[in-house]
């Protein structure tokens, strides 16, 4: 089995440096998946409510062997549910699809600017907290503006912002300002999902003089980033082989060249992105 570093989070929790992700697999697909990725080492697991597997993803936990209190099961809020009573219930709806008497990490899905009710959202995450039905809580796809409004709304920051980052997008500023206010960064997306990224002849060389796939490569490249990447994948071989890269590092040249390319985004922009 591989074992896996962890993070300290900003509220004492910790968080393992490498996740399965699971959208946009079914059920059945989730609970196959999360079963053995757990078998394998892994032991953080992302979900949402938006992702409609939630059940599946519990009942793979609850199959599992692995002690609950080592796995940390993340789900998302979703934007219909913005709103301090409508979190508060969103929760206990995922909660009970999940079967877990506690969440690891709860996180805002998107920031729905227009929306204008995610702090509504966040004093009520901060209550799951304070009632001991979730350990950590956080955000997701927000930007410094929305997170400094969180703190000077409430004085509590988001332990982790989970947001679209790859080499193609390699947010250098946000995770500096992560960096600053002590947020971990975890990366959606974390190969470039649909993109020609894995294909580049310059990843190819970085690779191989590692004796590893390109995927271990990029998936490197956050860790050393301090980012926690989260890759979705159902095949076993495919899981064993995204959790295997802590066993060699890159250079520093390596890490500048596999970021070295036009950046653009593949997925939303949180400033107009509205997710319901």
């Amino acid at each position: 089995m591989i074992s896996v570093p962890a993070h300290n989070l900003n509220d004492g929790s910790t968080l393992p440096a490498i996740g399965l992700g699971t959208w946009p697999m079914d059920d059945t697909q989730a609970e196959q998946a999360v079963l053995g990725a757990l078998g394998l080492g892994y032991r953080l697991i992302d979900t949402a409510t938006n992702y409609r597997n939630e059940t599946g993803v519990g009942r793979g936990v609850a199959r599992s062997d692995v002690p609950r209190e080592e796995i940390v099961v993340t789900t998302k809020l979703p934007g219909r549910h913005h709103g301090y009573e409508e979190t508060l219930a969103s929760f206990e709806e995922s909660r009970q699809r999940l079967g877990l008497d506690y969440v690891d990490l709860y996180l805002i899905h998107w920031p729905l600017p227009r929306v204008g009710r995610y702090v509504d959202s966040w004093k009520a995450m901060i209550k799951l907290r304070e009632d001991g039905l979730v350990r950590s809580i956080g955000v997701s796809n927000f930007t410094p503006e929305h997170i400094q409004r969180l703190e000077k709304e409430t004085g509590v920051l988001p332990s982790v912002n989970q947001i679209e980052l790859h080499p193609l997008l390699p947010q250098d500023e946000l995770r500096s300002f992560h960096l600053d206010k002590g947020i971990v960064t975890e990366s959606w997306s974390p190969l470039g999902r649909g993109s020609e990224l894995l294909d580049d002849p310059g990843i190819a060389r970085i690779a191989q003089a590692h004796g590893v796939t390109p995927g271990q490569a990029v998936l490197r490249w956050h860790t050393q980033l301090g980012a926690v990447p989260i890759p979705k994948s159902s095949d076993p071989g495919r899981q064993r082989e995204n959790l295997d890269v802590f066993g060699f590092e890159l250079e520093p040249a390596e890490v500048r060249a596999i970021a070295d390319r036009v950046h653009r985004r593949l997925g939303g922009d949180p400033e107009t992105h509205e997710e319901f």
